[in-house]
């Protein structure tokens, strides 16, 4: 028989597996903590295979991993089709299982509304977790507007209008959907991506990734068309070559669909030697690996959905206190503030520039390292968002009631 308590959620993801995906594992968790029957459906990938789990007392159904897309809009249908059938047919069994009152959506894509609409008749409510800014994120991807670009604004306005409310991860993307959203002020709430500070401590790190290298420079994250990896090559190159920093060192953590291209760049480029790609790594793994470098690099371009996202990996080089580069994007310096310096526009000599600076002032670079885990020891861990997260779910359940 399903579960009966007085709150069952079911959350819906695509992009990553759970626990994987930080942030909806985070949101999970947190809900189960205050009470709620959590069940979640999601892919597998990434070691995370089984296809029924229970971890932290959040029921975990995965579907078989989708061939990933990353060659043109036909292969991301295609994806997203298959998603979506093993999203209904897990509901299904989540359903009669454990029950579920609420559907939270986490986009891409900007169909789940479709899962919510069959529920809407027997009373689930729709939840949207706002995860990325999908018309925008169509044009980085692909650098071109068009036909699917319209598409895609027609669906994310389907997706306000049918969900009771929204969870924005930052000022501008809650500014989205209450303007071109056309929700209610009060009914868009916004729960910033954030690392659990007691986790991420900062500390030594395991000092054989730095290479025996001076200064080393740390990057984690997705490796894809629209990160920005090109422009960090470039600016390695600029670092290197012409500024006279060859004591230096590149540590790459993650994956992504141009991980080939990026390695064949650095080998084009003579770099070999100043960069270390470690793939994925998780946990207290990863955190070895990021504590071990000096600074941390957001090579994201300045485009119409990176300005204004919030990219995860500032927030967690701040909380292992890291001085930052990145590019000067909007929601980057609502972030990071002082621990940030801040490059030109896809300028990648200045961003070079900027990365010399730091090594050339380390007295200013470890103060604004300080800086930035102040700045989220104070305002931006995940315990200050707890408060937001769960104020949504009073809105929507009393949307319910």
């Amino acid at each position: 028989m399903p579960f009966e308590p007085s709150r069952r959620v079911l959350i819906v993801v695509e992009n990553l597996p759970v626990p994987l995906d930080r942030r909806v594992w985070l949101e999970a968790t947190s809900l189960t903590e205050a009470g709620y029957h959590v069940s979640v459906i999601c892919p597998m990938g990434r070691g995370w295979t089984k296809p029924r789990e229970e971890i932290q007392g959040v029921h975990i159904y995965r579907y078989p991993e989708p061939p990933e897309a990353h060659s043109g809009a036909v292969a991301y249908a295609r994806e997203y089709l298959l998603s979506l059938w093993h999203m209904f047919r897990l509901a299904r069994v989540v359903r009669r299982e454990q029950g579920f009152d609420v559907i939270h959506g986490c986009n891409p894509p900007d169909l789940i509304w479709l899962l919510a609409l069959r529920y809407r008749l027997a009373g689930v409510r729709y939840l949207f977790d706002h995860h990325d800014v999908c018309p925008e994120l169509f044009e980085a991807k692909f650098n071109k507007r068009g036909l699917l670009y319209k598409v895609m604004l027609i669906w994310e306005r389907i997706t306000f209008a049918v969900a009771d409310v929204s969870m924005a991860t930052n000022e501008s993307f809650r500014r989205v959907a209450i303007t071109r959203g056309k929700m209610a002020p009060e009914d868009v709430f916004v729960v910033r991506s954030a690392p659990k500070v007691e986790i991420f401590l900062p500390g030594p790190g395991k000092r054989d990734y730095r290479r025996g290298a001076k200064t080393v420079m740390g990057y984690v994250g997705v490796i894809g068309q629209q990160e920005g990896m090109d422009l960090l090559v470039q600016a390695a190159e600029h670092l290197i070559k012409t500024l006279g920093h060859g004591d230096v060192h590149f540590l790459i953590i993650g994956f992504g669909p141009t991980l080939e291209e990026v390695k064949a760049d650095v080998a084009a480029r003579g770099l070999e030697g100043h960069f270390t790609f470690t793939g994925p790594l998780f946990g207290e793994d990863m955190l070895a690996a990021l504590n071990a470098v000096d600074i941390g690099v957001s090579p994201d371009p300045k485009n119409a959905m990176n300005d204004i996202s919030t990219m995860n990996k500032v927030m967690e080089y701040m909380t292992l206190e890291k001085p930052v580069v990145q590019f000067d994007l909007t929601e980057g310096r609502a972030s990071a503030g002082e621990a940030s310096v801040y490059a030109r526009a896809n300028d990648p000599v200045d961003f070079a520039a900027q990365i010399a600076w730091l090594i050339d002032n380390p007295e200013k670079a470890a103060e604004m390292g300080r800086i930035g885990r102040t700045r989220v020891l104070e305002k931006l861990s995940w315990q200050h968002s707890v408060p937001h997260l769960l104020a949504a779910y009073d809105r929507v359940f009393a949307k319910r009631r």
